[in-house]
């Protein structure tokens, strides 16, 4: 929200901008807030004329100082403005010298006198971390999260006295997380936002502009930073008013309790919704209720029953460790140093000297913080220890938790050693050797971040349909399996690291799991091909590929799930406003089919990570192995433990009990429409889960004579035959005109002869092996009710002999819209071809959209009104025009009537809630529930010829 007086907003850009109006403008603060406002300004062309900044501490300049003196810019470095309340003349004059038109104070904590104030021609303007009037003083933003404020933001006002009361130039807030601290609040808004709305502030008022909007006294407080011993902790309040307490006093100056004759300091506050983990009591003078140690942290209790959860505790000493090891926290035992790890210490010790240069000589006892470091020296300390220790990677909570050298060199070393770490992945593989790799895969299930075997031990083989070998036995899954799995997802979504993680650094997770799908692309690819049939060169480029593409697409939606404000009437007095957020909905349960095993999981379970929710998967059984492989590299990539859930089994088993989970909260399912209306019916009876659907196609393929027919013909074949036509949008009827009816047919065949049935790991194999035996037999079921019934058998309708479950590319003609062919879907390499009347284009529409299903359609036609018109009467979708089969990870993608609903890929988030948000002064609150036939899109190549 921005409060400017009524003045239009501007879109505010990091990059230069060339504005006719600029300012020499005097910057008073410091920070490294104070830096960045600086360096802005300069580049939005700006010219800071002096910096008025605090002395060195302890040999070291401020970072505004740093970046001014780099850049030649006049820099003053004043203990103190003035002495008794009068201005120092030297000061003064030192700042009348550069002729500054505006002040601008981005951070400052020194009483700047009045005349310095109102000297220049513009005044003076001064950023506050606070929605101002309603927190004033340098504590202002831990006092609205003390408070319990679902609002946080900043003022920039027109400099006064220095009590915070001068006029608002701008405003600008965000909400409240329920386990913010002051930290996040700076790091996610008030610090990036704070840096451009002080740029875009100066412009304002060097465009004449900006605003002066009376404060009100109405509301305001003013809070100083509470002192040590005001900052106890009273028990006797809700769970949540003391999280609020906690969190508000987190770092400076630490709410604190009496532990065992002790004060005590909590840290990193976070409200437990869950059930309370097992613990060991601990008693805390004054709390009615003893707290409790878990695994996890200090769980304590309000008087309203709830609880919180505290991750880290200080001692008086200025000790800091984990809470989860109070019981356990004795002093470290030391470990004997080997030279490498001799040569680090030394290495680290210079890197201390150089933070700690105030210190004559870095001693085990030196404690970092209380030689003189600071928060920006943390950051700086774990940067140049990374840079110059061999990438070593560490914490600024590492530094937090062991402040001493001595400490601190005992946790790197274990860091070095791997002891701090958890356990390694242990991963049980089935190696084989085979397209000139040795590939690796996972067999068991995978739970809670480790692969395991089922629980009651049960195995069963997954089958190679090139050959009909065993590929590996892999874990068959149970109920209790299943539960596992679910309750896992569910501590890891309302505990664990991922349900507090920012939404940028969740998608940096998901796009280091793009990147190692991709380096593993060749070992995912030959699994694809033995697992399912796959082709390899097809399975390269689609199955993986596309898996690939959906991750990397999603990633990028993470930070840009956004809400809506929504108008309604207005009552007066009262101003009503009600707004949406979308929020992850929670646990979720995903279940694949065996036809695009990889892909099927990327387009459902991107989107399902994207928006912050953990899941459950179960892969098709008959190809559960890339699933396996990708529950490996999410670990790899780095993902939380249970985050990310795979168990292999029966559909059902596993897919029945998912579907009647009461912690699951959406259900997505690919297969078949029967089974997605025995899902839908569970996840109903169960508790109302949210489900998307997609479902089963028979998608009509209409071909007219004025079509372009070598690219018909070509396009018709892959409409059909693509993936050994185990593809869900497979065109699963054609109509085609009478005039080319037969040439097209003939030409058809010839192509199918050319096509070499063989090998998936071949190069050179067109069409492999069908997914598995009981499809085949289906398939030649099929193929044998076409016959029985009249239909033409042109060609095919056999199983190759060879070993494995190869079936050869079939042609039906003569297929009448009563017949079983015409209705029912194959899912195969059987194409079925209808003969429609010349110039009969509603009639063919009519019998192309007799079918209760409606995912995908096609047309191909070089009349460009035709195409569209028939575009808009096909009932499904997708419609192709002349194309087929052309997916994009940024379209999207579902059906209509019984080929389901919901759609995958494109804007459409599906993982999402929308949440009630309440707002002053009274809130009219809405959900908006839209209720429309679906969304539609066209695929057109617009290579016409002719009209």
């Amino acid at each position: 929200m921005l409060w400017r007086g009524g003045q239009a907003l501007r879109r505010f850009s990091t990059g230069r901008v060339c504005f006719k109006n600029k300012l020499k403008v005097a910057l008073i603060g410091q920070s490294l807030f104070g830096q960045e406002v600086y360096s802005h300004l300069c580049k939005e062309g700006h010219r800071v004329v002096g910096v008025f900044t605090v002395p060195d501490k302890d040999g070291k300049a401020d970072p505004l100082a740093l970046a001014a003196e780099k850049n030649g810019t006049p820099v003053f470095k004043f203990p103190r403005w003035r002495v008794k309340g009068k201005t120092i003349k030297e000061v003064a004059e030192a700042y009348r010298s550069v002729g500054a038109e505006l002040n601008v104070l981005p951070f400052c904590t020194q009483f700047i006198p009045m005349d310095v104030i109102d000297g220049p021609k513009h005044g003076s303007i001064i950023y506050h971390p606070s929605i101002l009037p309603r927190h004033r003083g340098a504590s202002a933003i831990n006092w609205t999260l003390i408070m319990g404020d679902k609002k946080a933001g900043f003022s920039v006002f027109w400099a006064d006295d220095g009590l915070d009361t001068g006029p608002i130039l701008l405003q600008r807030s965000c909400d409240v997380e329920p386990n913010d601290t002051v930290d996040a609040l700076y790091n996610r808004f008030l610090f990036p936002e704070g840096i451009k709305a002080m740029v875009e502030a100066v412009q304002l008022i060097a465009d004449g502009k900006a605003p002066r909007i009376p404060q009100t006294e109405e509301g305001a407080t003013y809070e100083g930073i509470q002192k040590k011993e005001n900052a106890k902790i009273s028990w006797n309040q809700s769970a949540e008013a003391l999280h609020n307490w906690i969190r508000g006093h987190d770092k400076v100056p630490g709410a604190w309790a009496e532990i065992n004759g002790q004060v005590v300091t909590f840290y990193g506050s976070s409200l437990l919704n869950s059930s309370v983990p097992p613990g060991e009591p601990l008693e805390i003078k004054g709390a009615e209720k003893p707290g409790l140690v878990t695994k996890n942290g200090l769980v304590l209790f309000g008087n309203d029953g709830k609880a919180l959860m505290v991750r880290n505790l200080q001692f008086e000493d200025g000790k800091m460790i984990p809470a989860s090891q109070y019981f356990s926290s004795g002093e470290m035992s030391m470990v004997e140093l080997t030279a490498e790890e001799v040569k680090v210490a030394e290495t680290i010790k210079v890197i201390w000297a150089g933070i700690l240069s105030n210190v004559p000589a870095i001693e085990d006892s030196t404690d970092f913080f209380k030689s003189g470091a600071s928060s920006m020296d943390v950051a700086r300390l774990v940067e140049e220890i990374r840079q110059k220790c061999g990438g070593l990677q560490l914490q600024n909570e590492d530094v937090y938790m062991a402040t001493k050298f001595e400490d601190f060199i005992q946790k790197v070393v274990r860091k070095l050693r791997g002891e701090d770490q958890e356990a390694e992945l242990v991963v049980d593989y089935v190696s084989k050797e085979i397209n000139d790799m040795t590939v690796k895969m996972p067999y068991q299930c995978f739970i809670n971040g480790q692969f395991t075997d089922a629980e009651d031990g049960q195995t069963y083989d997954t089958i190679n349909p090139t050959d009909g070998s065993t590929i590996c036995k892999v874990s068959y899954a149970s109920l209790v399996d299943v539960d596992k799995a679910v309750a896992a997802a569910k501590d890891a979504f309302e505990n664990g690291e991922w349900g507090r993680m920012n939404a940028r650094d969740r998608g940096r997770l998901m796009y280091r799991l793009a990147d190692l799908m991709e380096e593993k692309q060749e070992e995912l690819a030959t699994i694809e091909a033995l697992d399912s049939g796959a082709v390899y060169t097809l399975a390269l480029k689609t199955h993986i590929g596309m898996s690939v593409q959906t991750f990397r697409y999603f990633a990028g939606w993470c930070d840009k799930i956004q809400g809506s404000t929504i108008p309604i009437n207005q009552a007066r007095p009262n101003r009503n406003l009600t707004f949406t957020k979308k929020e992850p909905l929670g646990v979720c349960a995903i279940i694949i089919p065996w036809n695009y095993p990889l892909m099927m999981l990327a387009w459902k379970s991107a989107a399902c990570l994207a928006a912050g929710n953990t899941l459950v998967l179960k892969p098709a059984q008959v190809t559960p192995l890339t699933a396996l492989k990708f529950a490996e590299l999410s670990v790899k990539a780095g993902f939380p433990k249970g985050v990310i859930n795979i168990i292999p089994g029966s559909g059902g088993v596993v897919g029945q009990h998912l579907s009647e989970h009461p912690d699951i909260r959406k259900l997505g399912f690919t297969g078949s429409t029967l089974i997605g209306k025995q899902i839908m019916k569970s996840c109903a009876m169960s508790n109302l889960k949210k489900v998307s659907l997609e479902l089963g196609g028979k998608s009509p393929l209409i071909i007219f004579s004025d079509c372009e027919l070598d690219k018909a013909v070509r396009m018709g074949m892959g409409a059909v035959f693509f993936n050994k036509g185990e593809n869900c949008i497979a065109a699963g009827r054609l109509f085609v005109e009478e005039s080319i009816h037969d040439e097209f047919v003939t030409r058809v065949v010839e192509e199918i002869k050319k096509m070499k049935i063989g090998d998936p790991l071949d190069r050179s194999t067109d069409h492999g092996p069908q997914n598995h035996k009981a499809h085949l037999e289906k398939l030649l079921q099929y193929c044998e009710a076409g016959v029985k019934e009249g239909a033409t058998l042109v060609y095919g309708g056999r199983q190759v002999q060879r070993p494995g479950f190869f079936m050869e590319p079939t042609v039906f003609t003569d297929v009448e819209d009563h017949m079983y062919l015409a209705k029912e879907e194959s899912f195969g390499p059987i194409m079925v071809i209808s003969k429609f009347q010349n110039g009969d284009v509603d009639g063919v529409l009519q019998r192309a959209n007799n079918t209760e299903y409606g995912l995908a359609s096609g047309v191909f036609t070089r009349d460009i009104n035709k195409a569209m018109y028939v575009s808009e009467k096909l009932e499904a979708g997708t419609v192709f025009i002349n194309t087929y089969n052309k997916t994009d990870v940024a379209a999207p993608f579902g059906g209509f009537k019984q080929s389901g609903f919901g759609k995958d890929l494109g804007m459409n988030m599906p993982y999402l809630s929308t949440a009630h948000h309440k707002k002053p002064a009274s809130c009219f609150v809405q959900h908006l529930y839209v209720a429309l036939k679906g969304i539609s899109h066209m695929v057109v190549d617009l290579g016409f010829q002719g009209h």
